[in-house]
């Protein structure tokens, strides 16, 4: 009787249980992923209810505003107790192929290109010979690490407007240093080669810290043990940086390669700030001119807009492919 009655109930049990499995596949992924996390999604709810609103709604609006002819003089306004209505236009790509078919928006792309580029590579070199250096073992290591994270620490706008100092023609400590020197003065800002070699010196400073910072905790995570047993085979310190370092810093340089390179090409307040894209617009890269068409002059919204969706499909564009370069090479993220 009490055999019966375990496998009453065993039979009973696992009925229940098929019959939640089924009710689960019913459910479909979405719904099963909503009931088994809801407290996750509610966690996270608020953030991206935020993020909607901050990135969603503007970045919509952006494209909106690409699509048709709307400048300074034909938005809605109110002045006074006057309310002006838009008067602007749908135009559909219009504004897209006025930019895509001149000659400002490939050379400004190409300077971009080279700019991002250069302080790219200078960002991950100079940062990895910084990051070895500090992982070995020296004196005042500590308050090395400190001086050389300083530049990261402190806000772009400030130390644009320290270089724009130290670069000023007349005043400058740079100058000043060359004069005591017995060497002639250089106008660093007035020229288009040496301006764009200030901006480029003036990024490489404050991007290098992060490089620096990120791929000295690669070091540290790569097992001493495998020095010892190279260094024990006869292996040379350039073989086992080429071997050993390289390859286990694969996965941390690959993230921080495409952030400088979506930061640097992006990187507004160095050019702004410095140069504000002179002499003439010689240093403009993409986003400056973004900004230049918005807010300078006649504004031209739609033109900015336009300006900034093709600035960011670049990116998009840019960061797939890197991707899938990544992947095809074994590095799955």
């Amino acid at each position: 009787m009490a055999v019966s009655t375990g496998r009453a109930r065993s039979t009973t049990r696992d009925s229940a249980d098929r019959g939640r499995r089924r009710a689960g596949r019913d459910q479909g992924p979405l719904r099963r992923a909503l009931s088994r996390h809801w407290y996750a999604w509610a966690m996270v709810a608020p953030v991206m209810i935020v993020v909607t609103v901050l990135i969603g709604w503007p970045l919509l609006r952006g494209v909106y505003l690409s699509l048709t002819d709307a400048t300074e003089a034909n938005v809605g306004r109110t002045i006074g107790v006057n309310v002006i209505p838009a008067t602007y236009e749908f135009v559909g790509l219009d504004n897209y192929v006025g930019i895509l078919s001149s000659g400002l928006f490939w050379e400004k792309l190409t300077w971009t290109a080279i700019w991002t580029v250069s302080c790219v590579v200078l960002h991950y070199g100079i940062g990895l010979g910084l990051a070895m250096l500090l992982h070995r073992r020296l004196r005042f290591r500590s308050l090395y690490r400190v001086l050389l994270i300083l530049p990261w620490a402190i806000p772009g706008f400030v130390a644009a407007f320290i270089w724009r100092y130290l670069f000023n023609s007349d005043f400058g400590v740079i100058n000043a240093m060359l004069r005591a020197a017995g060497l002639g003065a250089v106008g660093w800002l007035d020229d288009p080669v040496t301006a764009k070699l200030a901006v480029i010196a003036v990024n490489v400073w404050v991007g290098v810290p992060f490089m620096m910072v990120a791929l000295l905790g690669g070091l540290q995570s790569i097992p001493s043990e495998l020095y010892e047993a190279a260094a024990v085979d006869g292996a040379t310190p350039f073989q086992r940086f080429r071997h050993i370092t390289l390859p286990m810093l694969r996965s941390v340089s690959a993230t921080v390669v495409l952030l400088g390179t979506i930061w640097t090409f992006n990187m507004f307040p160095v050019i702004f700030l410095i140069t504000r894209g002179g002499p003439g617009s010689e240093t403009e890269i993409l986003v400056t001119y973004a900004f230049r068409e918005a807010f300078t002059g006649v504004r031209n919204y739609s033109g900015s807009a336009a300006w900034g969706v093709i600035i960011l499909v670049l990116l998009v564009v840019l960061a797939t492919v890197y991707r899938r370069a990544l992947r095809r090479q074994g590095e799955v993220w």
